[in-house]
């Protein structure tokens, strides 16, 4: 008979161990001060490896300047805002090499670009299957959003950016949809966080399947709520932040976030 660590988990190939999220290493409490110890150990990943961390940086930089200016080209600017909102939705799918740069840290090793690059999870099929289910997800709220527009504004078409900002901050019923729509972004930004934070880390270092991995998030991050939501107000600021310097502060932010997000998963695992 194998082992467990011999087990090739498929898409749902396994029974979900969801009985795992019991196990007592997973009650602990921790301060919420912990949430500055995780970015304080994320700074000195990034200052260990500079490289790898400004190249992830980057990368998503283009990437993000390029989806908006795409959006705006093609008159798509009814879902810039909805789109930056999902991008905190598969934040961490794409910081899978950065966590593989912290761990080797952890063990001593210091992970070039390229290596990084090469980084094959434990449970490689289940982090395509995590990555298809936040992608519905963002689509979901991407959907939901423009529902929630035809709730306020009817089935017009988009007025545009330019017209629409003035309504939204100078008219009641621009205010109702702004309420309306943070309401509902912070439900699915809630829902995202809880099943992603930590689910997609324990894919990439352990070999199980993503109904477990999701079901553990979910208690780690409700077993530590304070810590946790001073962890996604963090994430939040700086994710503000990276908007309001036309997504350069990305460079800097996102394997920032990244890194964070392994060494939180590291203290409650």
């Amino acid at each position: 008979m194998s082992s467990e660590a011999d087990k090739d988990y498929g898409l749902l190939s396994q029974p979900s161990g969801i009985e795992e999220t019991h196990d007592p290493k997973l009650q602990r409490r921790l301060p919420i001060g912990a949430a500055f110890g995780w970015l304080r150990a994320a700074w000195g990943d990034l200052v260990a490896s500079p490289g790898p961390s400004l190249a992830y940086g980057i990368v998503v930089f283009l990437i993000s300047a390029l989806s908006v200016w795409t959006m705006i080209t093609l008159r798509w600017d009814y879902l810039l805002l909805p789109a930056l909102a999902g991008f905190m939705i598969i934040g961490p799918l794409l910081a899978i090499g950065l966590y593989e740069v912290s761990r080797a840290r952890e063990e001593g090793r210091k992970l070039t670009l390229a290596e990084t690059m090469g980084v094959r999870p434990y449970s490689l099929a289940q982090v395509f299957f995590a990555g298809l289910l936040l992608c519905l997800l963002l689509l979901l709220w991407m959907r939901a959003a423009v529902l929630i527009y035809a709730l306020f504004f009817g089935f017009r078409n988009f007025l545009g950016l330019e017209h629409l900002l003035p309504l939204l901050v100078g008219t009641p019923l621009g205010w109702g949809m702004i309420v309306t729509g943070s309401v509902v972004g912070a439900l699915f930004a809630a829902f995202a966080f809880a099943t992603s934070v930590f689910s997609i880390p324990m894919l990439v270092k352990e070999r199980t399947d993503v109904l477990t991995a999701v079901g553990t998030s979910v208690a780690m991050v409700w077993n530590n709520l304070p810590v946790m939501i001073a962890w996604g107000a963090i994430a939040l600021v700086l994710f503000i932040f990276s908007v309001l310097t036309a997504f350069l502060g990305l460079i800097i932010v996102f394997p920032l976030l990244g890194y964070g997000t392994w060494h939180a998963y590291r203290s409650i695992r």
